[in-house]
């Protein structure tokens, strides 16, 4: 790779969520950016835990299920932090279909910079995002059509992106159409510089991964973009690729050991994986009883038991997933014991989250292994807080937006967090056999 010749001295990123911050931590990573991940607490200062200075700073605020003053709150000071640090160029990352508080969160980076608008993509045509007219599309059906139409915590119900922001931010939003991309990054620049009169957000559609390329070279001096990840694989092109920093992941071997794998996502693409992963044969399954989780005694036991299997095939060599129960019927007889309970849909799915978290934390702390496999993003952050990785360099792309990420600290171990929209059916496979041999 050459040197890079004209990228910012140093970009910061805000990811709602973990596996977010690791899916456009890739995009600069493979182009050759040190890029560095950390957990967001308002707290702590950032504190780099590396000799090296990144090239790239993704600050992960956990923030796509907070309320929107609660989100608006975290990403303002945490934008404020990136500026603190030395960032030049920032980038709002949020899910690629709109979930979540993306009003709040792209207005609260806005607001930190004294900022008044933002380039807005988030197509992704690697992993079936296409915007049309400022209509959303997931793997050729409408967004209001697909699988997130049904999902607990954010149901998308409409497809018009624009709309979908214009219900959660105070500024005009507008959209700069494919017809004007199609006319190459001098015609989208010339629209952007027309809009910045009149609006704060401009979606900007996406029909391939030319039209990315296109955008990138369109906003490339732009002080603030927004939305999915797939923008800034053209983007760290454009600003130009770097001398890697190696491929080995200082994360000591374990051969005689099985990986550990865990999903807790309800996403049909994660279903399909794990499917595809019992199909296999070669990996020990268990699936968490989630209706035994609302008591203490019954948690422990449930636990426990999947736990204690898990390490056992593990140290024999073997390895061993577990993961939340995801059909239909099984996902609403758990929300609905919650909902007797007390509890709302987002308490029911942390709770499991935290039960698959609790399993894979004992699981490597019996058996030594230093390698891990989570899909989901809820069960990543969760995975992330029990073990106590504050931070994470992003290592190697596995599939498209799908990286592994080697943890910061005096013991690191080599994880894969996936979102649970990503992947092919094998990736769970793909990802064992990749942590193994890395």
């Amino acid at each position: 790779m050459s040197v890079v010749s004209n990228a910012p001295s140093l970009i910061g990123i805000v990811a709602d969520d973990v596996t977010g911050a690791n899916d456009i931590g890739i995009m600069y990573a493979k182009a050759g950016y040190k890029t560095h991940v950390y957990t967001y607490d308002p707290a702590e200062p950032l504190h780099m835990q590396s000799g090296e200075r990144p090239d790239v700073i993704v600050l992960d605020t956990d923030s796509r299920f907070d309320a929107p003053e609660t989100a608006y709150g975290k990403v303002f000071e945490a934008t404020r932090e990136l500026q603190r640090a030395g960032c030049t160029a920032f980038i709002n990352k949020t899910c690629s279909v709109g979930r979540g508080n993306i009003g709040a969160e792209f207005d609260a980076m806005l607001d930190a910079l004294n900022e008044r608008f933002a380039a807005v993509v988030f197509g992704f045509p690697k992993n079936g995002r296409l915007t049309q007219g400022g209509i959303h599309y997931v793997h050729g059906r409408k967004l209001e059509d697909s699988e997130f139409r049904h999902d607990p915590v954010h149901p998308m119900t409409r497809s018009d992106l624009a709309g979908i922001l214009r219900r959660q931010t105070n500024r005009k939003v507008t959209i700069v159409t494919g017809e004007t991309v199609a006319q190459g990054a001098k015609a989208v620049s010339a629209r952007i510089e027309e809009l910045k009169k009149d609006y704060g957000y401009a979606i900007i559609d996406v029909e391939d991964q030319a039209s990315l390329h296109t955008i990138a070279e369109a906003v490339q001096d732009e002080r603030v973009t927004a939305g999915a990840s797939a923008l800034s694989e053209e983007l760290a092109l454009v600003w130009g690729a770097k001398q890697g920093a190696g491929d080995e992941s200082g994360v000591p071997k374990r051969d005689e050991l099985g990986v550990v794998i865990a999903a807790g996502s309800l996403m049909p693409q994660t279903a399909g994986q794990i499917a595809e992963v019992k199909a296999a044969g070669r990996v020990a399954a268990y699936e968490l009883n989630a209706l035994l989780l609302f008591t203490e005694e019954e948690r422990e036991s449930e636990l426990g038991r999947i736990a204690a299997s898990m390490a056992a095939a593990v140290s024999a060599g073997r390895d061993a997933l577990v993961h939340s129960p995801n059909t239909p019927e099984a996902v609403a007889r758990t929300i609905a014991e919650g909902e007797r309970r007390g509890l709302a849909g987002t308490e029911v799915s942390r709770l499991v989250s935290g039960a698959v978290a609790a399993i894979v934390q004992r699981v490597l702390a019996a058996t030594g292994q230093n390698r891990a496999v989570i899909a989901g993003g809820d069960t990543s952050a969760a995975v992330c807080a029990g073990l106590g990785v504050r931070g994470m360099r992003i290592f190697r792309e596995i599939q498209p937006g799908l990286p592994s990420c080697v943890t910061l600290g005096e013991r690191p171990l080599l994880l894969v967090l996936k979102s649970g929209s990503f992947g092919k059916p094998d990736f769970l496979l793909q990802a064992a056999d990749h942590v193994r041999h890395a």
